[in-house]
């Protein structure tokens, strides 16, 4: 990654005029975070080669080899604790567009975090915020997407079948700083959406890439697995099912896998 270009031609207002790079760190939603309880000012971005404590939801690992592009932004909205997690969204929103206007990929959003190509997981998103109170200080919205890597070669076997790169869909290799410029350019855009028109016109837009809906579905929250038919992603973030007997669910944590048959 050349970091000189990352700003080259840039073409936003608020977020990347501050961008700080490191060839490794553990997490850069924890390094993000330091930053803003400092006081880093609203779209500084952190931008990592590898990450050695990489994470996703629920605190799991996230595997981040070189070639991959992750970073995190610094986002101070004027919302509830309880709307941030509408963020995750915009960010899902905003990595899907790209990932289909750059290289036509046949792209899906997957609740509540992940982009899919091809049905795999190409990118996952992690959201975290500070409070006091209701009030947000700030949220913290990091980006992981699977680019100049062979899933086969960089991955533990056990999530191989499950993710790809996108070296992999494409056969080869992308420029990175041009797909950061890009993803920060369409995630403020998508940001600004979310705070003038409100949730959710980017909501309905992130459903039109959620192929699950209306199919059926395992969830699985905690130790706990229902199958039904996905309905609905409220603006809340929960995820309605109608289970097999009947009943109706809303589900707020969880995880789904598409059911055939």
């Amino acid at each position: 990654m050349r970091v000189d270009r990352l700003q080259e031609g840039l073409q936003t207002k608020r977020l990347g005029h501050s961008i700080l790079f490191s060839s490794e760190v553990g997490s850069t939603n924890d390094w993000a975070k330091e930053l803003a309880t400092y006081g880093a000012f609203e779209g500084t971005v952190v931008v990592a080669e590898t990450q050695t404590a990489g994470r996703g939801r629920l605190g799991r690992g996230w595997v981040s080899p070189k070639g991959g592009l992750w970073f995190s932004v610094v986002l101070r909205p004027e919302i509830r604790a309880g709307e941030a997690v509408r963020l995750v969204f915009v960010a899902g929103l905003a990595v899907a567009e790209v990932l289909r206007e750059l290289y036509g990929l046949r792209v899906e959003t997957k609740w509540p975090n992940d982009v899919l190509v091809n049905g795999k997981k190409v990118c996952g998103i992690l959201a975290e915020m500070n409070t006091a109170d209701e009030i947000v200080n700030f949220v913290v919205v990091g980006v992981g997407v699977n680019a100049n890597f062979d899933v086969e070669k960089a991955f533990p076997e056990e999530l191989r079948a499950s993710a790809t790169s996108l070296e992999n869909e494409l056969g080869g290799k992308v420029e990175l700083e041009a797909l950061f410029r890009a993803l920060l350019e369409k995630l403020e855009s998508t940001y600004e959406a979310f705070e003038k028109e409100g949730f959710a016109s980017v909501l309905n837009e992130w459903k039109g890439y959620a192929s699950f809906l209306g199919c059926k579905v395992e969830v699985a929250s905690g130790t706990e697995k229902w199958v039904g038919l996905a309905l609905d992603v409220e603006d809340d973030g929960s995820l309605i099912v109608r289970l097999e007997d009947g009943t109706v669910k809303r589900v707020f944590i969880g995880d789904i896998t598409l059911r055939l048959g």
